[in-house]
């Protein structure tokens, strides 16, 4: 290991990413000390910001805890953890109160009631909502608030974090940089303890709902360093990104279709009846592939709320309201075209009950992890659930090693807005990037095969070895996409988030879990 001149001590646990993961296991670790990282200011740049429709908890009169996770094993396509399952839908109330204390103005009745939605493949009534649609915006300004006002957390805006630090196998911080300063020593910041919440990787996809940033860095890190990665190959596609030719896509939420609207195309024929006895409220990979063959075959797909909502979703759904106002697009009067794009990850870095990794020193939470919750298809809302659930169990297995102490200031690292969009624009554009995203669209996307997904392998490769400038961050992104498309060619069978045309069928043989390293995936690389 190179210990660098420029060594910083985070003086306590080390936290990548401040997204909802990161910054609720930030909290419950106080008062002991943290220091979070965010390449960006706090609330921009998170997916958890991002999610529209709330979080999963039993809390209706009628539901339980054990419908909920009999719900999300369904939706998981036979390899979600029975006892993940069981035990995070248990915890769920408590992390909704842990949310509301904190300040979450989520949505009730006159009567102090959490008022609740319902999205596909629930069988009740159990989202726990904020205006309709804009719940991850308003856990994560309370969340930021919270923060703000808890002295042992430091957060450290404008540095980005490239490569795990390991010594004798165990990890021991990691090495960072400025946002925008690819020219510099980096940065190394040691830890006895790092949580990785740095996020999932739908960047790595030509169309996505994720934010700009979000591209599989933490996964790759993670691989990099010799951690275990499970189920790479299970990406989600939302079926309702809207079709504006924004990237990223802004999304129209599930929650829509839990109100009653429909799926039609371009010759106003409503197609889901006939594929799924639930229809729009289909399992989200059901309703992807069922957009995802329309667009195919030469058809344009419309969410139709006209009648489900008609000018109630102007109040209701502020935020896909104000999506559709800004593309010009009416959805009081007319229609909105949405296309599927890569939302969710339900792979990630392996962890195990307490939110450990495979190596010593590293606990992963949040989208960057596997927790065995999702499975083959996350259900709707849960992802939400997830974060606070293992973020509440990361901090109670490290707060022990972490005795009170006072937070020393790091100085010269800051948060630059030109710089950082510069940055951001700069790594965006770039070729390589353009290439590996087409790559993922089009071989590894919503319907895979054989042939494509050894093209896919082959071109990675190639651009690895010839992009102008392989850095930690393009390697990152190249990692994570080996991994999804090696576990992909693996699978010889179709289950939930995963679809093989030349396996259309799910097989006993494969009701398991993928576990795999790096240099295994590599290996297939090799071969394609």
């Amino acid at each position: 290991m190179t210990i660098f001149d420029n060594t910083l001590d985070a003086d306590g646990a080390l936290i990548v990413g401040a997204g909802l993961a990161g910054l609720f296991t930030a909290l419950k670790l106080a008062p002991r000390p943290v220091t979070v990282l965010s390449p960006k200011p706090l609330g921009m740049g998170a997916s958890s910001a991002w999610a529209q429709g709330g979080v999963a908890a039993a809390m209706g009169e009628g539901d339980s805890p054990r419908a909920h996770a009999q719900d999300t094993e369904m939706a998981g396509a036979g390899i979600v953890d029975h006892g993940t399952a069981e035990g995070v839908t248990a915890e769920a109330v408590a992390r909704i109160e842990d949310l509301a204390r904190w300040g979450t103005p989520f949505d009730r009745d006159d009567f102090g009631n959490f008022e609740l939605g319902r999205e596909a493949a629930h069988s009740a009534n159990r989202i726990v909502k904020v205006e309709g649609d804009r719940a991850g915006w308003a856990i994560m300004q309370a969340i930021i608030a919270e923060v703000r006002r808890t002295p042992s957390i430091r957060v450290v805006e404008g540095i980005t974090a490239l490569s795990l630090a390991r010594d004798n196998g165990r990890i021991i911080g990691v090495y960072c940089r400025r946002l925008g300063d690819r020219y510099s020593e980096p940065i190394y910041i040691r830890a006895r303890a790092t949580i990785l919440a740095a996020g999932g990787l739908g960047g790595l996809y030509a169309v996505t709902t994720n934010p700009p940033g979000v591209r599989g860095h933490a996964m790759g890190m993670a691989a990099r360093a010799g951690a275990i990665i499970a189920d790479p190959e299970f990406v989600q596609f939302h079926p309702t990104a809207i079709a504006t030719g924004a990237d990223p896509a802004p999304l129209a939420t599930e929650a829509l279709r839990g109100e009653g609207a429909i799926l039609v195309n371009d010759l106003g024929e409503r197609f889901m009846p006939a594929i799924h006895p639930d229809a729009e409220l289909a399992p989200r990979d059901i309703v992807a592939r069922a957009n995802f063959r329309q667009i195919q075959s030469g058809r344009r797909v419309f969410l139709d709320t006209r009648e489900a909502l008609g000018a109630d979703i102007l109040t209701r759904f502020p935020t896909v309201s104000k999506y559709c106002h800004d593309a010009g697009i009416d959805p009081v009067n007319g229609m909105i075209p949405v296309t599927p794009a890569a939302h969710f990850h339900m792979g990630g870095v392996k962890v195990d009950e307490r939110g450990r990794s495979s190596l010593p020193g590293l606990w992963v939470c949040g989208e960057a992890s596997c927790t065995g919750l999702h499975g083959a298809n996350r259900l709707a809302s849960n992802s939400l659930l997830e974060a606070v659930v293992f973020g509440a169990r990361i901090a109670e297995d490290i707060g022990g090693l972490e005795p009170t102490r006072k937070l020393t200031p790091f100085e010269g690292i800051e948060w630059d807005e030109a710089e950082g969009n510069k940055a951001e624009e700069v790594l965006r554009n770039t070729v390589a990037v353009q290439e590996l995203r087409r790559i993922m669209g089009d071989l590894v996307g919503v319907e895979r095969d054989e042939a494509g997904l050894k093209a896919a392998l082959r071109q990675i490769a190639h651009l690895e070895a010839t992009a102008e400038q392989v850095t930690s961050a393009f390697l990152n992104m190249t990692t994570s996409a080996t991994l999804v498309a090696a576990a992909a060619l693996l699978r010889s069978e179709s289950r939930g988030g995963h679809f093989r045309l030349d396996f259309p069928e799910p097989s006993q043989d494969w009701e398991h879990h993928t576990e795999m390293t790096l240099s295994q995936a590599l290996a297939i690389r090799a071969g394609a």
